[in-house]
């Protein structure tokens, strides 16, 4: 971790090179107009709707270790939400995760009720292995209302979890030490994450064992790609604080979670 550490200073001089502003109060950015903000959120939005859609649909295995093949894509989300929270502050990664939790909702819901309608005669025809059309769209779209709950839910107290340490993080640290904000952070969100999804979804159809082996091997390995994923956080974060001349730390911010004020 060497390496990172001296990354830091050096990004950290590079951004006070440039005009960047620092924000103790989230409300002081209300007329401020970003530049990136909006794909930054649509982008966070994006991994979240794939990630449970398409990712959690197939079990993948390299050598010893089998795991969902959302973990390879999931912890993208965390690292967006790392850095919302350490450029934009914790009041709009707060808004993010809202939305990414509406979008998930979303898309979940729909894909429910498209599963969930009677299909056409002429298209439901037979796959191979006398399997219909209608009963294939179901094994990958139809996730069964236990298993959409808890991954919502699981999403919006992770996520949540994650700015807030990272914000808070920040401000006690005075902004020094990045890498240790941003693994710490994930800890603590992909900690509360796996704790509330894998019982809920899972419990009384797996085994208490296997619940246990699948949410310790998908936590470590979600921390694990968000450790190596340090350096591209480091560039991300500089390249947005000097973009958008800002650099927020919540020491005066409002941190409940079911405030959508920026």
């Amino acid at each position: 971790m060497g390496g990172a550490i001296a990354h830091d200073l050096a990004w950290q001089g590079l951004v006070s090179a440039v005009t960047v502003a620092r924000l103790d109060r989230a409300a002081a950015l209300t007329q401020h107009r970003f530049r990136f903000y909006d794909f930054m959120m649509a982008a966070t939005c994006v991994i979240v709707v794939c990630s449970n859609l398409i990712g959690a649909g197939k079990v993948a295995e390299f050598g010893p270790l089998t795991f969902g093949a959302g973990v390879l894509f999931f912890p993208l989300s965390y690292v967006a939400g790392d850095v919302l929270t350490e450029v934009y502050g914790y009041a709009r990664a707060r808004r993010v995760v809202w939305a990414a939790f509406a979008a998930a909702a979303f898309a979940a819901a729909m894909a429910a009720f498209i599963t969930w309608i009677p299909p056409a005669a002429d298209w439901n025809t037979v796959l191979g292995g006398a399997v219909t059309k209608q009963e294939a769209f179901a094994l990958n779209f139809g996730q069964t209302p236990r298993i959409v709950f808890a991954s919502v839910l699981a999403l919006w107290c992770g996520e949540l979890a994650n700015a807030y340490v990272l914000a808070r993080m920040k401000a006690a640290m005075g902004g020094k030490h990045l890498w240790m904000r941003t693994i710490g952070s994930t800890a603590v969100g992909q900690a509360i994450d796996k704790a509330i999804f894998y019982p809920i979804a899972f419990a009384g159809v797996w085994t208490p064992e296997l619940i246990a082996t699948v949410m310790v091997t998908n936590y470590a390995l979600q921390v694990a790609w968000e450790a190596l994923l340090t350096p591209v956080t480091y560039r991300v974060v500089g390249f947005l604080k000097r973009a958008e001349g800002v650099d927020v730390y919540d020491t005066d911010t409002d941190y409940s979670p079911f405030s959508l004020r920026q």
